[in-house]
């Protein structure tokens, strides 16, 4: 299993290269873009050509993780039963495919930290995370740490059952999470998740990213380090919650001015050609306007967010994910103590 990880992993870089070896050929004696600093708070401005992390090549020197999936049926959750936008009002049982990362390092039983990764099964980030893990444990950048990758319950957009886990503003999916997802991987994997807030990180892109802050916004006192690229900070729910009728626009219309700071640590990206740029703000649904709108309301309360903007790239962007990941999840654990 490690070597097909290690093969996948490798053809999924290559992919990601072909459109940065585009871009440096768009302008004559085009070179390797400067890398800005990713590790303190200022903004960034990421331009191509992109680069793919060095920390996404296995190294032979540091521990591989082991990697356990397994599935988990609609039918025996108290909570997410299942829906369809095919089938509106009926119960469409699903099955959910769910990863456990355990580290080389980690001591059986212990409690551990930890990130949730929603669409834990997209490529992106099922293959890429376990490697970047793997060499920043052993750098000693990160500490030793689980990660729970966590797919969605099927489809996408309003009326399906992703959308109601992921766009909807509330602290549903966080219960899921907390009450269900890791109670089993604690049962059959022989691991411990930590209590500590501070020790509790989760991460998603597109509509798992807004899942991601909407658990920690809910919850703070279970998770405080969110890491978003291109969160749906737009109104993709369509009114599933009436308390916030745009969704997770509210979080930088109303949600964030308007309350007290939270102890969050918030790394997000945004991309030049995003879901909606071109979208007027009325629509509610111009995923760089709300991301850019984010980023100041955040700063004006005094959140120490790490904010990215991409040029030249688009939704979930594959180059930005493999150029940045490694060095957003070191960003993210500052100030948690390494062991």
């Amino acid at each position: 299993m490690k070597h097909a990880r290690i093969a996948i992993l490798a053809v999924l870089l290559c992919l990601a290269t072909i459109p940065a070896i585009a871009q440096r050929g768009r302008g004559a004696g085009a070179g390797p873009a400067a890398r800005p600093n990713m590790l303190d708070d200022s903004d960034v401005v990421l331009r191509p050509p992109f680069s793919n992390s060095t920390d996404l090549i296995p190294n032979p020197n540091a521990p591989q993780g082991r990697i356990h999936r397994f599935t988990m049926k609609s039918t025996d959750s108290k909570i997410y039963k299942g829906i369809s936008r095919d089938k509106p009002g009926e119960v469409v049982p699903y099955e959910r495919s769910v990863a456990i990362y355990i580290p080389a390092q980690y001591v059986a039983g212990t409690p551990a930290p930890f990130i949730v990764v929603q669409d834990g099964y997209n490529p992106k980030y099922h293959y890429s995370l376990p490697t970047a893990l793997d060499n920043l444990i052993h750098q000693k950048k990160v500490p030793v740490m689980l990660a729970v990758l966590v797919h969605n319950g099927g489809g996408d957009g309003p009326g399906s059952q992703r959308g109601l886990e992921y766009d909807t503003v509330s602290d549903t999916y966080a219960t899921f999470i907390e009450t269900e997802v890791l109670p089993h991987i604690e049962r059959d994997y022989k691991v411990r998740f930590t209590k500590d807030p501070e020790g509790r990180a989760t991460m998603g892109g597109s509509s798992g990213a807004a899942a991601a802050l909407t658990m920690a916004w809910f919850h703070p006192e279970w998770y405080r380090r969110v890491l978003s690229y291109s969160g749906t900070f737009v109104d993709q729910a369509r009114g599933s919650n009436p308390a916030y009728p745009f969704g997770a626009w509210e979080y930088h219309s109303t949600l964030i001015p308007n309350s007290e700071r939270k102890p969050l640590r918030i790394w997000f990206h945004v991309s030049e050609f995003d879901n909606g740029a071109t979208r007027d703000e009325s629509t509610h649904g111009n995923w760089v306007l709300a991301n850019q709108r984010l980023s100041q309301v955040l700063k004006a309360k005094g959140y120490p967010p790490k904010y990215v903007y991409a040029e030249g790239a688009r939704h979930t962007d594959a180059n930005v994910v493999f150029q940045t990941l490694p060095d957003a999840l070191t960003w993210l654990w500052q100030g948690y103590g390494v062991k």
